[in-house]
This record gives C-alpha cells, sequence and structure tokens, in this order.
C-alpha cells in the first residue's frame, strides 16, 4: 500500500526543520498531553468512585427489599423461598429502622435505630467495622446498642453507659394519650465506624429483636438486605424480585439506588472532565489540519508527479488521510504510555500523597480501565482523522497542469 508508505516518508524525511514541521510536532506533542491527562483523570475518577462504592457497600446491602404496608408481611414466605434458592446469593438478613431520639442525661440526638440479624459467620455492615467493644449481644440482659463516633462524642456516651432511646411513634401516641413518654434503656456494647458521614453522624446498631421493641414495629421488621457472591448480579437480581414479587407494599433497591443521588453527580463529573480534556486533542486536530493544508501546497509538485503517474485522486486524498492518522497514532501511543506511566507511578509508588490524619486514605487513588483506554484512544484517532478530511480532499482535487508547469 503505497499510499502508507509515501506519509510515512514525508513524516520522517524531514531535512530541515521549518514551519510545517513545528506545527506538526505541536499537534503530535498537543495529542499526547490530552490524551495522558485525560487517561489519569478518568483513572483518578474510577479510584475515587470504587472508593466510595466500597465504603458505602461495605454498610449498604447489594440488594434491599423494603416492606411499607402490613400486607407486605403476608408475602414473607413466598420471598424467603425465592431467596433460598437463588445461588448467586451468599447470604440475606431481615433488618427493622425507624427514626428515634435517644438521650444521655440532658444530651440527645436525633438518629436512625436499625437492628440487624446477623451472627458471627457473616459479619456486614456495623458488625464489621467495630474499633471500640463489640456489636450487640441478642443475649444480654439489657439490650445492647453500637454508637458512631460523632454521636458518642456528642452524648458523651462510654462503653457500658446506659442510654434512653424513644422511637418517634412512641413520642407521637404520647402526646395523643397525655401519658408519660415509653422509653427503652440501651447499654453502648460497642464504637464503630464507617467513613460514611450519613452512617456516622446519623445511625445508631442493635439487634433486630430490640430494634422491633424499641421502633414498636407492628410488622414486626422492616425488609430484608440481601448479600451476593458478586455484587454485579444486583440489577439481575432485582429485575428478578420484582417479577416475581408483584406486591405495592414491597420496594426493591440495588446498593446503587440507595445512593443514586451521589453516583449520578459523580457520574455527571467524570463526563464532564472527559469533555473538556477532550477539547486539548481537539485543538490539536486543528493543528493537524492546519499542518496538512500547508504541507499540500508545499507537496504540489509531488502530487502532480505523482498523478502524471497514474495515482488516481482517491490514492492522492489516502495519502494525506493517513498522514494525518499517523500523527495521531503517535500522538495517541505516546499519550497511553505517558498516562499510564503516571498512573503506575501512583498506584506503587503513591507520588501523589495524602495526610491520613485528615483523610481516610494515604494517597489518591487510581483505577486504570480497559474500557476507559479504548475510549479515550478511539476518540483521539477519530478526531485525528477528521482533521485531515479537508486536506487531503483539496489535494485530491489539486490540477495536474497547475502542480507541475511551474517546476
Amino acid at each position: 500500500m503505497f499510499e502508507l508508505f509515501i506519509a510515512g516518508r514525508y513524516l520522517k524525511s524531514k531535512r530541515k526543520i521549518n514551519f510545517i514541521t513545528i506545527i506538526t510536532y505541536l499537534s503530535a506533542a498537543g495529542i499526547t498531553l490530552g490524551v495522558a491527562a485525560l487517561v489519569v483523570v478518568l483513572s483518578v475518577f474510577n479510584g475515587f468512585g470504587d472508593l466510595v462504592t466500597k465504603i458505602l457497600v461495605n454498610f449498604d446491602p447489594h440488594v434491599q427489599i423494603s416492606f411499607t404496608s402490613q400486607e407486605a408481611l403476608n408475602d414473607t414466605p413466598k420471598i424467603e423461598s425465592i431467596l433460598s434458592g437463588r445461588d448467586e446469593i451468599s447470604g440475606y438478613n431481615k433488618f427493622a429502622e425507624g427514626k428515634v431520639m435517644i438521650f444521655n442525661g440532658a444530651k440527645y440526638e436525633i438518629v436512625t435505630l436499625k437492628g440487624l440479624d446477623v451472627g458471627p459467620d457473616k459479619p456486614w455492615g456495623a458488625e464489621n467495622s467495630i474499633i471500640s467493644g463489640k456489636f450487640a449481644s441478642p443475649d444480654s440482659d439489657i439490650p445492647e446498642i453500637v454508637l458512631g463516633i460523632p454521636i458518642r462524642l456528642r452524648l458523651t456516651g462510654m462503653l457500658g453507659d446506659t442510654l434512653v432511646l424513644s422511637s418517634f411513634s412512641k413520642l407521637e401516641q404520647t402526646l395523643i394519650d397525655y401519658s408519660l413518654p415509653r422509653v427503652n434503656s440501651f447499654r453502648v456494647s460497642g464504637i464503630f465506624r464507617a467513613n460514611n458521614r450519613d452512617y456516622d453522624y446519623g445511625y445508631v446498631f442493635t439487634t433486630l429483636k430490640s430494634a422491633e421493641k424499641a421502633l414498636g414495629l407492628k410488622t414486626g421488621f422492616s425488609g430484608y438486605e440481601i448479600h451476593l457472591k458478586n455484587i454485579e448480579d444486583s440489577p439481575k437480581l432485582k429485575s428478578y424480585l420484582e417479577s416475581s414479587i408483584s406486591n405495592a407494599g414491597i420496594k426493591i433497591y440495588t446498593w446503587y439506588d440507595l445512593h443514586k443521588d451521589l453516583y449520578d453527580v459523580m457520574l455527571i463529573e467524570r463526563w464532564a472532565a472527559y469533555f473538556i480534556l477532550a477539547l486539548i486533542i481537539a485543538v490539536s486536530s486543528f493543528n493537524i489540519l492546519g499542518s496538512l493544508a500547508m504541507s499540500v501546497i508545499e507537496k504540489r509538485k509531488d502530487i502532480g508527479i505523482l498523478r502524471t503517474m497514474g495515482a488516481d485522486s482517491s490514492q492522492v486524498r489516502r495519502i494525506f488521510l493517513y498522514q494525518g492518522l499517523l500523527i495521531g497514532v503517535v500522538g495517541t501511543i505516546a499519550g497511553l504510555i505517558l498516562g499510564l506511566g503516571i498512573c503506575y507511578l501512583q498506584i506503587y509508588y503513591k507520588i501523589y500523597p495524602l495526610d491520613p490524619m485528615k483523610y481516610i486514605i494515604d494517597a489518591i487513588p487510581v483505577s486504570v480501565r480497559l474500557s476507559d483506554i479504548i475510549a479515550i484512544g478511539a476518540m483521539s484517532l477519530l478526531l485525528s482523522s477528521i482533521a485531515a478530511i479537508y486536506p487531503s480532499g483539496k489535494a485530491s482535487k489539486s490540477s495536474i497542469v497547475e502542480s507541475v508547469k511551474w517546476e
């Protein structure tokens, strides 16, 4: 394929540095920097996304079945039968939750009390994040509770302290009946840290039985939390459950649905960064257009000679198309190598560290994905090819007589 050979010679056989050569080098350098920036930035977004997901899923179930009405309990046997027969499920448990006021003397906090039916064989959520003490025991003589560090500090509660708790439903009933408030006593058995503001500041945990009693739930419990062997199976299981359980009082959520707003914002930021950094490559592509347009003028004699030797207009067009594409290929490959090299250094040598006293990580997280590399490379080559269309079209329309009559 002589067109590619000639295009390569046009790029390599520069005997002297001229203005066209400088523009060509700048085009390749711009593409290199744009591609490298995209690789690094998207990998950092991936790293933070994976970190957020890990933190959230450490507390959240992969799939949650939530009861919103008394009638939902009628489908409990059917739901448990379905869950027991699914191979992708590693385990499931009942949970109960509701808003409560928790008191320690004159200090109080409004939080969500969540009761979990979990055991030592499946340490999920708060039970897996205890930093002091232990999770609430169902066999304790007095109901036990687990607090997050911020709530413990606000209530000045210590391990072994007894706190008083009253649910919102009981407070409402107290106001209606003009009676004394009905409260429950809980002993602090453990302190957890979720590294998640929603849980650390807004949740306290106990056993399912203690939560049911404290919240006064008429439905007995609030639903099921399901954990899967592979988190990627969550959407498939949700679809199956929705098609198998037709009850308006049952809502089904995946781990993504529980924090959809957060993930949507992260996705928008990721795409915004992609398009903004892609402008660097687009500007470099305009430089390709300019350098090729001037190259067409410079190579007018060569075009005329090729045409007199039998090359048709489509072959001339391909010569300059390939020249633009080669610039894009060189810049893209160099950019990918540079970007992946920076990511490698960050992953293994932490060239940009963070203060672990201020952050929950010691360095900026990076996660390289093959799909991003393919998308960046394809976009870069596409823009380079588009930039070469106009100059190559002009070259193919050059008149043979006009190209050689003054030579």
